[in-house]
């Protein structure tokens, strides 16, 4: 590719490494922090009362009677948190990781014989679609189970309700507000690196969708994290999770559909 300056690519490529590495590990980050994964508050029937101003009266009371209850109080102190939700803000390393993919694709297309890079790419490429798919699937099923769980339990007044709340009501909305800050703003940095890399790559429609729709995603998480009250964030952040894996089977099942014709040039006798 003519006029291709090298370094901003270089830029580019590694910003959103980043962003793919912060979003896998931003359940460890929130928790080294002590702001998630399971420290967001202290598991006691103290810690939950705060919330029940969100329930009917009727409920309320309910839920009331239970937490002064000594003994079901006791029992609920000794419920393990360590199992916090947050599920939106990894999944959505499917689709930087697409992103990644297709980013790292041209860079090597820079460096290889044309006769050669088309059979790799294509080989390489639907090896990776397939994973992405698997992986998509099983982590949809995870979030679905995790939305039937808690709604289940949210819906079973008075002790499961509380066993919600204690579990999944104080998700950390305003700290994961601050990392999908973080990797909009990091976004931004890739597209001004790729752009000054190269302005062509605006020419490319699938690049410029794949990028579109890996800004859309941080925006639909947002959306669904202050959506509703804090007590159901944690549902919330596991639908638009399931929303973004969805999108990224999308985006993985257009990668296979594009690889298969190279893939078919690369095992056809010469």
């Amino acid at each position: 590719m003519e006029s291709l300056r090298t370094p901003f690519f270089i830029l580019a490529l590694f910003i959103m490494g980043i962003v793919v590495v912060i979003e896998l590990g931003a359940t460890a980050i929130l928790s080294r922090l002590d702001l998630g994964g399971g420290n967001v508050a202290v598991a006691t029937s103290e810690a939950i009362r705060d919330s029940l101003q969100f329930f009917p009266e009727d409920i309320r009371e309910q839920l009331e009677e239970v937490l002064g209850d000594e003994e079901a109080a006791a029992e609920l102190d000794e419920i393990d948190i360590s199992d916090l939700p947050g599920f939106a803000i990894r999944y959505l390393a499917l689709i930087d990781g697409i992103l990644f993919f297709t980013v790292a694709l041209i860079g090597v297309a820079l460096l290889l014989p044309d006769n050669l890079q088309g059979k790799i790419q294509g080989v390489v490429t639907l090896v990776f679609s397939v994973l992405i798919i698997l992986a998509a699937i099983a982590m949809i099923l995870a979030a679905i189970a995790a939305v039937t769980t808690m709604v289940i339990l949210l819906l079973a007044i008075p002790f499961g309700t509380l066993v919600y709340l204690i579990k999944f009501g104080s998700f950390p909305r305003g700290e994961a507000s601050a990392v999908l800050g973080l990797l909009l703003l990091l976004k931004f940095g890739f597209v001004v690196s790729l752009v000054v890399a190269q302005q062509r790559f605006l020419q490319g429609k699938g690049l410029v969708l794949i990028i579109l729709t890996s800004f859309l995603a941080v925006i639909v998480v947002s959306f669904l994290h202050g959506l509703v009250p804090g007590i159901l964030v944690s549902i919330t952040d596991a639908i638009a999770a399931i929303v973004v894996a969805v999108l990224a089977v999308i985006w993985a099942v257009v990668l296979l559909i594009g690889s298969i014709p190279a893939v078919f040039k690369a095992i056809k006798p010469a």
